[in-house]
C-alpha cells in the first residue's frame, strides 16, 4: 500500500474513531452505578454506567468501554471510544501478555512486538513463532500496514511508547484504541498483576478474571508472615551482572524490593545508600565496588536470569563477578537464581513471594518453588 493511501485510510477512520466509531442511536447519560473493586492495583480504575457502558480511567487517559450491540453515548466527548467485541488486539506491551493468557484470552491477541525468541513463556513463544501471533516489529516502528490489514480492535503499549510518542499518533490516527499500561508503576506486586482485571472487563468476560485474580493471590493471602524487625530480617541482594561489568539492581522503591519485603526479607539497597530518590523505581547499574560495600554481608544472593540466562552453580556466578566469593551468602551457600519467566509472567507475583517466603524461612522445597533455584 502507497504511504498516501494509508495516510488517507488513517485520516478517514481516525474521523470515524473521533466521532465515536459511527453513533447508532441516542444512549443514556453516563450515570456512574459503581466501581471496580481493586485490592491492590492504584494505576487504573473502572467506573460502571447505568447504561452497561464502563469508563476506564490510566493517568491522565479516559476510554469508554460500550457493550455489543449498544450505541455510543453523546457525552462521551474527551474519552477514547472502544466498542466491543474487542478483537484482533496488538500487545506491544510484554508484561500483559501473560494476563491476556491467565484468562483463556490469548486468541484475541493476533499481534506483538515482542520477537518468538524473546518469550520465555512456553505456548506464547509457541503462538508467536506458529504465527498465530504475528511478530509485526519492535514497538518503536510497527506494521501499520498489517495492522490495518488485521483491523486492529485494540492497541496495548508499554509507557516505552512514550520514547516515540509519533507511533501513538499514528495508531490513533489509523483509528486503533491505544491503552498505554502503568502495571510497572504499581507500588503493590499484586497491583501489577490485577490488571488481570482490566483485561478481562475489555475483552468480555471480567468474571474469569476476577477468578483467576483471586486464585491467583490467595496463597499469598494465606502466608502468615510475623511482625519482623528490620534488624532481625534476612538481608537479600537482588541483581545481575551485565556484559559490561557493571552490576544491576532494583531500585529500593521498586516492587521486586517490595516482594522481598512482604515475603519477610530485607532489600539491602536503600536509596541513601545509592543517592538515589526513595520513590525511584525499576532498575540501575552499580559499579562492582559499590556492590561489594553494600552486598559483601547480604544474608542471601539472588541473581536475576532473565537478560543472560540461568546459572547453575555458585562458580559459574563467580566467573561473571570475582568479589563475589567473599560474600557472606556465597560462604553460607545461601545464593539463589531466579527462572528466566518471572518477569513475563506477570500471574506469578504471589507465587514468587511464597518462593522468596520458603527461602527466608529456611522452609523451601526446591522441588516446589516456581521461580528460584539453589546454585550448587
Amino acid at each position: 500500500m502507497r504511504i498516501k493511501q494509508l495516510k488517507f485510510i488513517a485520516a478517514a477512520v481516525g474521523l470515524l474513531f473521533i466521532t465515536g466509531c459511527g453513533r447508532d442511536n441516542k444512549a443514556a447519560d453516563l450515570d456512574i452505578v459503581g466501581s471496580m473493586e481493586l485490592k491492590y492495583a492504584e494505576q487504573f480504575s473502572v467506573d460502571y454506567c447505568e447504561n452497561g457502558c464502563s469508563i476506564v480511567s490510566i493517568a491522565d487517559d479516559r476510554f469508554l468501554i460500550v457493550p455489543e450491540n449498544a450505541s455510543v453515548p453523546d457525552d462521551a466527548t474527551g474519552m477514547t471510544v472502544i466498542k466491543q467485541p474487542v478483537e484482533n488486539i496488538y500487545v506491544a506491551a510484554s508484561s500483559a501478555m501473560d494476563l491476556f493468557d491467565g484468562i483463556g484470552k490469548l486468541d484475541e491477541v493476533a499481534m506483538t512486538s515482542t520477537a518468538a525468541n524473546c518469550w520465555s513463556i512456553p505456548n506464547i513463544r509457541e503462538a508467536v513463532d506458529s504465527g498465530e501471533i504475528e511478530f509485526i516489529g519492535k514497538y518503536s516502528s510497527p506494521d501499520y500496514e498489517y495492522l490495518l490489514s488485521e483491523n486492529c480492535g485494540l492497541a496495548v503499549e508499554s509507557t516505552m511508547i512514550y520514547h516515540t510518542p509519533e507511533v501513538k499518533e499514528q495508531l490513533e490516527a489509523l483509528g486503533i484504541p491505544v491503552i498505554v499500561e502503568r502495571s510497572s508503576y504499581e507500588t503493590h506486586p499484586l497491583g501489577r498483576m490485577e490488571w488481570i482485571k482490566l483485561y478481562g472487563l475489555l475483552t468480555g468476560d471480567a468474571e474469569a478474571s476476577e477468578r483467576m485474580f483471586d486464585e491467583k493471590t490467595k496463597a499469598f493471602e494465606e502466608l502468615s508472615v510475623p511482625e519482623i524487625p528490620d534488624n532481625e530480617r534476612k538481608t537479600v541482594a537482588f541483581f545481575y551482572v551485565t556484559s559490561n561489568g557493571y552490576v544491576n539492581i532494583r531500585k529500593p522503591a521498586d516492587y521486586v524490593a517490595k516482594m522481598i519485603e512482604l515475603a519477610g526479607g530485607r532489600y539491602i539497597f536503600t536509596a541513601d545508600d545509592l543517592n538515589i530518590d526513595d520513590n525511584a523505581l525499576s532498575t540501575m547499574n552499580i559499579q562492582t565496588e559499590t556492590f561489594y560495600d553494600i552486598a559483601r554481608d547480604a544474608d542471601i544472593l539472588i541473581y536475576n536470569s532473565t537478560i543472560d540466562g540461568e546459572l547453575d552453580s555458585i562458580e559459574q556466578l563467580i566467573g561473571k563477578c570475582g568479589v563475589i566469593a567473599d560474600f557472606k551468602a556465597v560462604r553460607s551457600g545461601d545464593v539463589w537464581c531466579t527462572g528466566q519467566n518471572m518477569f513475563q509472567q506477570t500471574t506469578g507475583a504471589a507465587d514468587m513471594i511464597c518462593d522468596l517466603n520458603a527461602i527466608f524461612t529456611d522452609t523451601a522445597d526446591t522441588s516446589e518453588l516456581a521461580f528460584l533455584h539453589k546454585l550448587e
